[in-house]
């Protein structure tokens, strides 16, 4: 039980990004960057990226549900959102969708890349690259990279929401990195 207390504390702080700041930023641009180790392979972390529902945040959603969201991991795919039926709507009438990012690149167990404007973004004339790399860390590890660069006409200082952007987006990696930290946390100590 010791073990628990002594370990568990440390290995949640392991799911915070180990580093995570705003790199540049101008009234129309910036960029971001949170990275983290994840304890797991690359193949293993690209397992768990590729299935948004189990780690990004509901409160960063549209419907506020994480299970509505999805990731095609081939390039032209999405990281999209299924919106529910509207009430009253007739009978066969399709689901919604929103896109969050589109997939411009996908090399599983190295490297994804999406083009788009996250949250707020998304109704602004900027574009948004998000790249998500994976490399081989020490012990086992896996270091996560994700990188965001936003640039074009927006309506508020790129300075401005460069800090709330990266806030979410190492919110998003810490997600990430929580699906391996319950799977590595140790099993009570049987009584004696």
């Amino acid at each position: 039980m010791r073990y628990l207390t002594v370990c568990l504390p440390l290995m949640l702080l392991a799911a915070v990004p180990a580093r995570a700041e705003v790199v540049a930023s101008t009234d129309s641009d910036f960029a971001t960057r949170a990275e983290a180790d994840i304890p797991a392979d690359p193949f293993a972390v690209w397992a768990g990226l590729i299935v948004p529902a189990k780690w990004w945040s509901a409160e960063h959603t549209w419907t506020g549900k994480s299970a509505n969201l999805y990731l095609d991991s081939q390039a032209t795919g999405c990281f999209c959102e299924l919106l529910p039926v509207p009430e009253g709507a007739p009978e066969g009438t399709r689901r919604g969708s929103v896109e969050h990012l589109h997939i411009v690149a996908s090399m599983p167990g190295k490297l994804l890349r999406m083009s788009g404007g996250l949250g707020p973004l998304q109704a602004e004339p900027v574009r948004g690259l998000l790249t998500i790399t994976l490399r081989p860390g020490e012990g086992g590890t896996t270091h996560v990279t994700f990188e965001y660069k936003v640039g074009g006409l927006m309506t508020v200082k790129g300075g401005d929401i460069a800090p709330a952007v990266d806030r979410v987006l190492s919110e998003q990696l810490a997600g990430l990195a929580g699906l391996f930290l319950a799977s590595a946390t140790p099993a009570p100590a049987a009584a004696e």
